[in-house]
């Protein structure tokens, strides 16, 4: 690889926004066929940067060279015109529509549609993701929806593709099927930029990693050379020990579930079928899934916002089924849902009236109809301290923290509440190493203290560190819930994809 062409060289660029230098001086170079890692915590400017590379932002200073010319593109259409195609963290696809009229619609000038339908079959079987370009998006699973981002991305015939965390939906089995793809891409010449906070794929896939902090290259290293543990060090700058679980015995059962059965309330969504698990306190059961089999639509029937009879659920021996949030707050269930902005969040309040929000009851933050607003801004300084949420205040909306920033808030605000029951969807999306870990912590640190826990992840590595015992959606199926002891990535990975029983158990023959 050391002898491949330079494809993309970065000198010195720089972008400021108001209060902050977002990137300073970066330079570093990604040659054709080489899998190339962009790693740093939340706010080293990983963001920042690929846009500027893709065309959503102007550099402030620097330049870019693309195949040894001047490369500065406006906006999106003249990066892909240039070669560089960007698969987004997030799917940009229109739920009702086919893929091939996704496809298209990414598409500066597409061919007619039964053409576009034959390249798509044909792309999409070349590099081993098959996709049926008459389907509607909606129906996809979210594995199948990002073989659609990245072969609409492939038929531009992209010679750098930007990869923004592109596993974190995938089972195990799904993974291994997009690195075979990303070798084969490599092999034939196109380089890729890798950005994702989990460092054994980064270890398994990259050649070479740029790693940043606050803004500047700090280091640059090959990642099989190091473990997880030393990248992880190297983004944060300083040692990291791993979440410790205080010793404390099981307790009665504190959360029942028995017999679930509910239609979602979410377009394209997944129905609930007959869900039964029970959590005792001081346990954590983790529950994996892959995305849209159901993880929303049991977090909202856990927290009252899809409610159900009385019997189903209960709290300690007492029946909620019918309560509403508020009154499964009142009987010491909290939840933090996936989606921050908008569901977890209000994103033009302030972090003190989004503490408000989910804490005016169990922190006694109203009084006689009245928000103590002393009181709540203590509290948002509680959380912001304890859980090392980065801004300039209290008063700062939610929307003008990162993503990994309010996500320490949100779960912080929740696991604040002395909880006796806590449902966490997706407890350390998007955030780095050194907040991740903060974040298990606090976890286990609330078991330890009594609190009976949900948490529903796509992290298995995480699962696997802090649950006690587990169980995986599938279609909105709940398997039996079983010790963690003894389980094995790939069983889970099973488990996710379906498959129950002893098949799963014992792994394919």
């Amino acid at each position: 690889m050391t002898g491949a062409r330079a494809l993309l060289q970065l000198e010195g660029l720089t972008k400021a926004y108001p209060g902050v230098v977002a990137n300073s001086g970066i330079g570093f170079t990604i040659r054709a066929g080489e899998v190339h890692a962009l790693l740093g915590e939340n706010g080293a400017g990983k963001s920042t940067l690929v846009k500027m590379i893709y065309g959503l932002v102007r550099p402030d200073a620097g330049r870019m060279l693309l195949n040894g010319a001047d490369y500065a593109p406006d906006r999106p259409a003249t990066a892909r015109k240039a070669g560089v195609g960007m698969v987004f963290q997030h799917f940009s696809l229109f739920d009702a529509m086919t893929v091939a009229e996704n496809v298209a619609l990414g598409m500066e000038l597409p061919p007619p549609m039964r053409e576009l339908a034959a390249q798509i079959r044909a792309t999409s079987i070349n590099y081993g993701l098959p996709l049926d370009p008459d389907r509607i998006v909606g129906d996809l699973s979210a594995g199948e929806r990002q073989r659609v981002e990245i072969v609409r991305c492939l038929l531009q015939d992209p010679r750098l593709l930007i990869m923004d965390e592109p596993t974190s939906v995938l089972t195990p089995q799904e993974v291994d099927i997009l690195f075979r793809t990303l070798r084969k891409l490599a092999a034939e010449g196109t380089a890729i930029l890798y950005i994702s906070h989990k460092l054994e794929e980064i270890r398994t896939i990259c050649d070479h990693a740029t790693i940043l902090r606050r803004g500047k290259v700090v280091a640059t290293c090959t990642p099989a050379e190091r473990t997880a543990r030393e990248l992880a060090e190297m983004m944060v700058g300083t040692v990291l020990t791993p979440p410790a679980r205080p010793a404390a015995p099981k307790g009665d059962i504190a959360l029942e579930v028995n017999g679930l059965s509910a239609p979602s309330p979410i377009p394209f969504g997944t129905a609930l079928k007959n869900i039964r698990l029970s959590v005792r306190a001081g346990e954590v059961l983790g529950i994996a899934g892959v995305a849209g089999n159901g993880q929303d639509e049991l977090l909202l029937a856990l927290n009252g916002e899809l409610r159900c009879a009385s019997d189903i659920v209960r709290i300690n021996g007492k029946s909620i089924g019918h309560r509403g949030p508020r009154g499964r707050r009142h009987a010491g269930l909290v939840a933090a849902p996936e989606e921050r902005l908008g569901h977890a969040a209000a994103p033009d309040m302030t972090l003190t009236e989004n503490a408000v929000l989910s804490g005016a009851q169990r922190r006694k933050l109203v009084r006689r109809g009245f928000i103590d607003w002393r009181r709540a801004r203590t509290f948002a300084e509680e959380i912001i301290r304890e859980f090392d949420v980065r801004t300039p205040g209290t008063e700062v909306a939610a929307r003008a923290l990162s993503g990994g920033n309010l996500q320490k808030f949100v779960v912080g605000r929740e696991l604040s509440q002395d909880p006796a029951v806590i449902v966490i969807n997706q407890p350390t999306w998007g955030v780095d190493a050194a907040a991740a870990a903060s974040i298990r912590q606090a976890i286990l640190d609330r078991a330890a203290a009594g609190a009976a826990i949900i948490v529903i992840s796509q992290d298995l590595d995480e699962l696997l560190e802090i649950a006690d015992s587990f169980a995986a959606l599938n279609e909105g199926h709940l398997t039996e819930p079983r010790p963690v002891a003894g389980l094995t990535v790939e069983q889970i990975g099973l488990m996710m994809g379906g498959v129950h029983g002893m098949e799963a158990a014992n792994g394919p023959a």
